[in-house]
C-alpha cells in the first residue's frame, strides 16, 4: 500500500527543513519550507513507478513549486527507475523521483528542475491554508476509501467534544473554535441540531463521531 510510503518520505522531506502533512487537497504529500513565498512541494507515492504516477504529478504541476514522485525500487534492479527514457521524461518534466528501498531508505534517483511556472495561484493558496489549519498531520499520505481528517473536521469534534456534556452557543464556541458559528450552521456531518435560537446540541451522528476520535480534555486537534 502506498500509505507504507509515507513515512521514509515524510522523514526524507523533514530532513531537508519541510513540514510535512498527507492527504492534502488531493495530494499523498504537502510539504512546505517557510520563505517569502513560501516553497510547496507536492510529493505523489505508488508502489511502483509507472504512467499513472507522472500523470498525477502532472495534474498536481500547476499548483506547486515542485513535484516529486516516490515509489519503492526494484531489489533486482529491473523497475522503472533504471529506465534512462523514464528518467528522461520526468527530467523534462521537471519532476523529481525518490526511491525508496525495501529497509524504508529514500534516495535521490532525479532532482526536480528549476520551480514551475504557478498557474492556478487559488488552488496553492488553498492547499497552504489547509496545511496550516490542519493540527498535527493525522492522515497517512496515500490513505484511500476512508474519511480523511482535514482541518474542518478537526474543528467540527472540538465543537462536538464541547457539546457531549449539554447545549451551546456557537458564540461560546467561537473563543476556543473561530469557525464554530459556520459549522454548526451548515451542519456539513449532521452532528449538530438547533434546539432553540442560537443554541445547539449534538446529535446521535456526533455522538458516534465522538466515539471513532475520541477528544482528550485539552486536545486542540482530533488524532
Amino acid at each position: 500500500m502506498e500509505t507504507t510510503l509515507y513515512r521514509p518520505v515524510k522523514n526524507f522531506l523533514e530532513s531537508l527543513g519541510f513540514t510535512v502533512k498527507g492527504e492534502i487537497g488531493g495530494c499523498d504529500v504537502l510539504a512546505i519550507r517557510d520563505g517569502e513565498p513560501p516553497l510547496l512541494v507536492i510529493c505523489e507515492l505508488k508502489q511502483r513507478f509507472n504512467l499513472e504516477l507522472v500523470l498525477q504529478g502532472v495534474d498536481r504541476a500547476a499548483a506547486c513549486d515542485e513535484v516529486w514522485l516516490a515509489a519503492r525500487v526494484s531489489a533486482r534492479g529491473a523497475g522503472r527507475e533504471s529506465d534512462a527514457r523514464f528518467r528522461n521524461l520526468c527530467r523534462r518534466l521537471g519532476f523529481g523521483l525518490l526511491g525508496v528501498a525495501d529497509n524504508d531508505t529514500v534516495e535521490i534517483i532525479v532532482s526536480p528542475e528549476a520551480p514551475q511556472p504557478r498557474r492556478e495561484p487559488k488552488r496553492r493558496s488553498r492547499l497552504i491554508a489547509e496545511h496550516r489549519k490542519r493540527k498535527g498531520d493525522p492522515a497517512l499520505g496515500g490513505s484511500t476509501r476512508v474519511p480523511l481528517m482535514t482541518a474542518y473536521r478537526q474543528q467540527a469534534l472540538l465543537c462536538a467534544a464541547a457539546m457531549a456534556a449539554g447545549p451551546q452557543r456557537p458564540r461560546d464556541l467561537a473563543i476556543t473554535v473561530p469557525e464554530a458559528p459556520k459549522i454548526l450552521q451548515h451542519n456539513v456531518y449532521g452532528w449538530f441540531d438547533r434546539v432553540e435560537r442560537g443554541i445547539y446540541t449534538l446529535t446521535d451522528q456526533g455522538r458516534a463521531a465522538l466515539e471513532r476520535w475520541p477528544q482528550r480534555s485539552g486536545d486542540s486537534a482530533a488524532r
